[in-house]
């Protein structure tokens, strides 16, 4: 053979199933219950966890359980689904206290450094000198070709009491509900719970940008990198596991057909004939004693600037959840509103849209300088916000200024 399955391969999607009589014989909850520390976890921790599981719409209790850390960000998220097929769900995310060496995986006993690849949970430590603990299966198959012959190290913990020289640390409260969690699905079959551990979060662009100096200061680092990242990736794309393989080598083989992304809806370019411009040729007044004034005051102009922004937001584009708006309208020396221009803000389609709207206003009082009436140029603000409930919600933001040329 090509490769040499890991003997966790089923590990690592981790779907071993207890038979149903050794799970009859034997409740994994109730002996960890035995033990003073998780006993009284249990008791502080159990109703609440029940809880979050309500509130996030998860089922409790739970099948499997999958785990990944990320070194770089210090992150360890927890995973849950009920059922084999169906995808897992993100329970929550813990922050990881300290970080121990630096990227890459750990190849001997004193490195400091974190484990980089795919494991299990195989030990389960209720008498911890870190409160509770986690252990990993370190080295798994991998590990023992490409690390030291002699001492590669063991002694992987997810643990608690925030300190570590090589570890997973995470504070006692949080490993209590992590323990909790783990022995739950434990009892419930799954001898063998996935823990993938990966150098960073290749979503999170400081990061991704971190690793990849890194991998141009050790290249040989490069093909390891590029499996857990096909895991990764395998994993975002559908919420399963992928298979794992180790080769002959040493290295990790995942197998595994990242679907492509889903297409993006083309969006529909609405035709419209260009708007035509128009300028005002009379003369402007910088100065007036009276401004002129919207049908019903500036109660009624303020009625009409949240009608329209209301009205406005369906015309912001499907990436644009909001906008700040600055036009500009005369108000000649008869009343009549016209000449609008959008200043700034907004897109061509809703700049078009608020243009026309602000030239078909009512007829205003116009405004007066030495008992003349006058044109001035009146400048207005809109705020237009698409608020993501059942119903749109917008609000506009009135003020008028009369400005000079």
């Amino acid at each position: 053979m090509k490769y040499a399955l890991i003997v966790a391969l089923v590990l690592c999607t981790g779907e071993y199933v207890w038979s149903q009589t050794s799970a009859a014989t034997f409740n994994f909850v109730e002996y960890q219950k035995t033990f003073p520390r998780t006993s009284d976890a249990w008791k502080r921790k159990e109703d609440t966890l029940m809880k979050q599981f309500m509130e996030k719409g998860l089922a409790w209790p739970f099948r499997y359980m999958y785990l990944r850390s990320f070194k770089y960000d210090s992150q360890l998220e927890v995973w849950v689904k009920h059922e084999k097929n169906e995808p897992f769900k993100l329970f929550k995310t813990y922050k990881v206290c300290a970080l121990a060496g630096t990227l890459g995986p750990k190849r001997m006993q004193g490195d400091y450094q974190v484990p980089e690849g795919f494991y299990y949970i195989n030990e389960f430590n209720p008498k911890s000198q870190y409160h509770l603990s986690l252990g990993l299966n370190y080295p798994n198959t991998s590990d023992r070709i490409l690390s030291d012959s002699l001492q590669p190290g063991g002694e992987i913990y997810i643990h608690g009491s925030c300190v570590t020289t090589g570890c997973i640390p995470i504070t006692d409260q949080q490993i209590e509900e992590l323990y909790i969690l783990a022995a739950n699905a434990r009892n419930q079959g799954q001898d063998f719970i996935p823990v993938h551990i990966f150098p960073v979060q290749f979503k999170n662009q400081k990061s991704s940008e971190y690793l990849a100096k890194h991998v141009k200061d050790f290249p040989e680092y490069a093909p390891m990198m590029e499996e857990l990242k096909h895991a990764y990736l395998y994993f975002e794309s559908t919420k399963q596991l992928p298979v794992i393989m180790t080769s002959k080598k040493g290295g990790y083989v995942v197998e595994g057909v990242i679907p492509p992304p889903p297409e993006k809806p083309v969006k529909v370019v609405r035709k419209r004939e260009p708007r035509p411009v128009k300028e005002f040729t009379g003369e402007i007044v910088s100065v007036v004693n009276k401004l002129p004034v919207y049908p019903g005051g500036n109660p009624g102009f303020q009625a009409f600037i949240d009608k329209l922004s209301h009205e406005m937001a369906q015309y912001l584009d499907e990436d644009q959840k909001k906008a700040y708006v600055m036009i500009e309208f005369v108000v000649d020396k008869h009343g009549k509103p016209g000449f609008a221009k959008v200043l700034k803000g907004g897109n061509d389609e809703l700049n078009d849209k608020l243009m026309d709207a602000f030239d078909k206003m009512p007829d205003w009082i116009p405004a007066v300088r030495l008992e003349q009436n006058v044109a001035v140029k009146l400048k207005q603000s809109l705020y237009i916000e698409r608020l993501e409930t059942s119903s749109t919600k917008t609000a506009g933001t009135a003020s008028g200024t009369a400005v000079s040329n």
